[in-house]
């Protein structure tokens, strides 16, 4: 399968770092064809230019020449990884950003026609979305205040893939309290899964 894997963590020591590289190593070991992108590493802007944005829906072409590998690596894959830490209930400003300047209409989604009707998706590509996140909060907080970066992705990013598109949604709660056992039991958890994509 035709992976992308998108991960956003300013630390390379972080232990978000060791999802990341247990994630290529899994996927790899697997066989599959991944492309990488590293936000922090490759120093991606996440901010929408005023040019950028006078030409968002008019000259989407012009907006995607500043951008072009991002793009591709988005139209070329059958499935979307995203590993990130869960800020403020949802995902770092750097990642929010790529979502911003790359998912763009005639990209990943059309405006719809009608008033009163949602986008309709484009990336027909994408038959898998993966999110490897972690996050200080305990689970129940989270649930109590319905989650809203998990629904943001899983419900308002979902719906620019396949209408099939298979969802999976791994998580470390509590982070500040968690021990080396839980991280190890939740690497172990993530490599199962990715195992089986």
């Amino acid at each position: 399968m035709r992976i992308l894997v998108v991960f956003c963590h300013p630390s390379p020591e972080s232990f978000g770092a060791a999802l990341f590289n247990a994630a290529q190593e899994t996927l790899t070991a697997h066989g599959h064809d991944l492309r990488v992108i590293d936000l922090y590493r490759a120093g991606f802007d996440p901010v929408l230019a005023p040019a950028e944005w006078d030409n968002y829906l008019n000259d989407t072409e012009r907006v995607i020449e500043n951008i072009p590998e991002h793009v591709d690596a988005l139209l070329w894959a059958e499935s979307l990884l995203l590993i990130f830490p869960t800020w403020m209930y949802g995902p770092p400003a750097l990642l929010k950003g790529w979502f911003e300047r790359v998912l763009l209409p005639g990209v990943a989604f059309d405006i719809s026609e009608n008033r009163n009707r949602r986008i309709v998706g484009r990336l027909d590509n994408i038959r898998s979305f993966t999110v490897i996140t972690t996050s200080g909060s305990p689970w129940w907080w989270l649930r109590l205040i319905r989650d809203p970066g998990r629904s943001m992705l899983t419900r308002g990013i979902r719906v620019l893939f396949h209408r099939r598109c298979r969802v999976r949604w791994l998580q470390l709660h509590d982070m500040n309290h968690q021990d080396d056992a839980g991280r190890r039991k939740f690497l172990a958890r993530v490599r199962a899964a990715l195992a089986k994509l």
